[in-house]
């Protein structure tokens, strides 16, 4: 607020005791003319009441750059508010500025008790999370050891397709713990893409059997710098999605691109019904299904947003290509240089 602007705005404030010393002067102003003991030339009458306003107006002056000094200061931390703000509150002078400080000092400790309290529940969420899906995989495992020993049966193939499905959900629950620590679980290596997608395929092979969709691999391996678990997971997500939109008997073709010192490209490109061209801007939104998803009542809207969410932290960038009833490609592009490493070692 300009000087100009917070002076008036004092004024405003201040008006019942201008109104009031206003009154009070005219008031004197009378007696004096009513009562004849009391003589006093009109000149002179002229020459105290305007000392008396000058006074009046001086005093607003001094008074207004002694009490606005506390506002203006709370004003100027408000606009560049960091961490310790508390400990840069200014200094009081009235009473009522003493009291705000105090006020805000309590807030603050309120506030700072409240967050204490939410990140020790969730922290125990995620601990009791993270305990449920290692308990529950004891029983998944014991399940894909039957699958394994009986495949001759005719329900196997059946059985494992569900089977791979509850994995999936389970392991995304898993991650979904973790990510809040990631950089704590964060280890850079040099992989080749195409060995981590391949290793994401075949996970994913006894539901590619049962929609009978092949997948190929197009160029050739190009190493990458990046967090093998971590990577693995996006492209978990991605191909998750390819196979639950990919028609019976279609195809799923992840191909790699590199440009000498430049980044490396994988393609993730699927025949599916393609995306709506009012979707493609939200694919990435949590909770966001599309009218595909709607359709086929088969999304959650966590996949993308979670393959997003750890891209965007680990130093990937997602890209998506798509055309209604054209099949949709989605691009991994990883950087010469890992940027999200880059900024973790210079903390």
């Amino acid at each position: 607020m300009s000087g100009k602007r917070l002076f008036l705005r004092y004024l405003y404030d201040r008006k019942s005791w201008i109104v009031f010393f206003l009154f009070s002067l005219l008031f004197v102003d009378l007696l004096i003319w009513i009562d004849n003991g009391i003589s006093i030339r009109g000149n002179s009458m002229l020459y105290l009441n305007l000392l008396l306003i000058l006074a009046m107006i001086v005093f607003l002056g001094w008074r207004f750059r002694k009490e606005t000094r506390y506002p203006r200061a709370l004003a100027e931390l408000a606009e560049g508010i960091h961490e310790d703000w508390v400990e840069t509150l200014p200094s009081t002078y009235l009473y009522q500025e003493e009291a705000t400080n105090q006020l805000l000092r309590a807030v603050d400790h309120w506030y700072w008790h409240k967050i204490s309290k939410s990140y020790s529940a969730r922290s125990m969420e995620q601990d009791y999370i993270a305990a449920w899906v290692h308990e529950v995989k004891t029983p998944l495992t014991a399940v894909k050891l039957t699958i394994d020993a009986n495949r001759d049966h005719p329900a196997m193939r059946k059985i494992e397709s569900e089977w791979l499905r509850i994995h999936l959900l389970i392991d995304q629950q898993l991650y979904i713990s973790r990510l809040p620590t990631l950089e704590a679980d964060y280890v850079l290596e040099q992989t080749g893409i195409q060995r981590l997608a391949a290793l994401e395929v075949r996970e994913l092979s006894s539901w590619c059997m049962e929609k009978n969709i092949a997948v190929e691999f197009e160029g050739e391996e190009n190493l990458v710098r990046t967090d093998r678990k971590w990577c693995r997971f996006i492209i978990r997500q991605i191909l998750t999605n390819a196979v639950k939109y990919s028609p019976e008997g279609g195809m799923i073709v992840l191909s790699t691109t590199a440009i000498e010192d430049g980044p490396v490209r994988l393609t993730i490109r699927d025949e599916g019904p393609g995306i709506a061209a009012q979707d493609l801007p939200r694919i990435f939104d949590k909770g966001f299904t599309g009218e595909n998803g709607r359709l086929q009542n088969a999304a959650t809207g966590l996949g993308l947003y979670l393959a997003q969410t750890v891209a965007d932290k680990i130093g990937i960038r997602l890209t998506v290509e798509s055309e209604s009833q054209s099949g949709t490609a989605i691009q991994m592009t990883f950087t010469a240089i890992n940027a999200f490493e880059s900024v973790r070692t210079s903390i």
